[in-house]
């Protein structure tokens, strides 16, 4: 296994103009990464001039905090979320008047936060985020692109009927399959029809198949689409959600899709970019999208309107694999600082992949995962179900078909 600062050291000595061109946007103005967890900031130099983070205390942050000195931690007995880290004495005490700040999701606490205390917040608008995100209002957002969603209906839950065929409820919100819902029974329909009768929801058909995503980018006039990953879900003993993500896999996809399905999945990002540049967006989005193991059809499931969580460990393949171009995490700085676009494209990568041990209900023992192309193990001290415990860094695939791991 590649040590943790051999790692860091390894692919962010792989600099190019881009790190150059945001160093120089630096020059007179720090900028301070507030996160939970360290590794959502680690995707670029960390030795980069006026580049800071603030982060809480653990193991992982502890390891890299002791190689590169811009790296804050605050230490408490619970770990704190980005808004308390905000909050925070040491946090208020490092970040300056006009200084700029950017963290891995905003919303509205942390935009009121940075305003109280005269802080420049590169994310963009959590209002525009929210409405994105949102599984009803993005309806209404999308316009003309709702033709690529699967058949879908908006309504109150007390209105939703049970036709003989199981489909996929979800209410407002949503995050790594939380709020989302398999109604398989009439009986599941009527308890949640029972307890939330007036909550606005959005139903689709249940579309059985692989599930891919990616994190694409806009950056300036231009927009990025990144690598396509096949996304990990609901697979025990990692987890007790059957729509929970648990893991990425870099390599899977080009044994799966098309050409022609890469090209379809390449077309729906493009134009969810474009709208979003239409409306003010920069920097990340993610786009997930299922494929129809029927016939091959592809259908967008989500918009992630963030830095998507397989952000930095996507960018430190692109650095470890030295291929041409800029690394996701790169461009989403670039974009969110005005840096000029040009003629840059982002690193290919067709290999690499992640995976997540989360909290469940039954407690599980830890197996040790042995293979040799680990390259990172990151532990957390989190207790509450269905957060992050463990996750394993991959430089090679770890999938051997849909729902089928080479580890297990």
């Amino acid at each position: 296994m590649i040590s943790t600062v051999v790692l860091y050291s390894k692919f962010m000595s792989n600099s190019n103009s881009v790190t150059q061109a945001i160093s120089k946007r630096l020059a007179k103005r720090r900028l301070f990464y507030v996160c939970r967890d360290i590794e959502r900031a680690v995707g670029i130099d960390l030795s980069l001039k006026n580049y800071y983070i603030i982060t809480n205390y653990n193991g992982f942050s502890a390891k890299l905090a002791r190689q590169y000195p811009h790296i804050i931690l605050i230490k408490e007995k619970n770990q704190l979320d980005t808004r308390d880290l905000l909050a925070h004495k040491k946090t208020k005490s490092a970040i300056g008047k006009n200084d700029l700040v950017l963290v891995f999701k905003n919303n509205t606490l942390i935009e009121a936060e940075c305003k109280k205390n005269n802080w420049h917040l590169l994310n963009p608008e959590a209002k525009l985020a929210d409405k994105i995100e949102s599984k009803t209002s993005q309806v209404e957002w999308l316009g003309k692109l709702t033709k690529y969603l699967p058949p879908y209906q908006v309504d109150i839950c007390g209105n939703i009927k049970w036709n003989e065929e199981p489909f996929i409820l979800q209410f407002k919100h949503s995050h790594t399959g939380s709020g989302t819902l398999f109604i398989n029974s009439d009986k599941k329909l009527t308890d949640l029809k029972l307890k939330f009768s007036k909550r606005e929801v959005r139903v689709a058909d249940y579309i059985k198949g692989p599930v891919f995503t990616n994190n694409n980018v806009v950056w300036g006039d231009k927009i990025l689409t990144g690598n396509i990953n096949y996304q990990i879900t609901g697979l025990s003993p990692f987890t007790d959600n059957k729509f929970a993500t648990i893991g990425n896999d870099w390599a899977l996809p080009h044994k799966i899709l098309s050409k022609k399905q890469i090209l379809q999945y390449k077309k729906i990002a493009a134009e969810i970019g474009k709208k979003l540049n239409q409306d003010g967006w920069k920097g990340l989005y993610g786009v997930d999208i299922i494929m129809n193991e029927k016939n091959g059809r592809l259908y967008l499931l989500e918009i992630n309107a963030r830095q998507p969580a397989s952000t930095t460990f996507e960018s430190q393949l692109q650095k470890l694999t030295g291929t041409f171009g800029v690394s996701t995490f790169e461009a989403h700085l670039a974009g969110l600082l005005n840096v000029a676009p040009d003629k840059y494209k982002l690193s290919k990568i067709t290999d690499g992949a992640q995976i997540i041990q989360r909290v469940t209900k039954k407690k599980i023992k830890i197996s040790k995962i042995k293979d040799r192309s680990i390259i990172n193990i990151i532990k957390y001290n989190n207790a509450s179900l269905g957060s992050d415990l463990i996750r394993w860094q991959f430089s090679k695939g770890l999938m051997k078909k849909h729902n089928v791991l080479k580890i297990l």
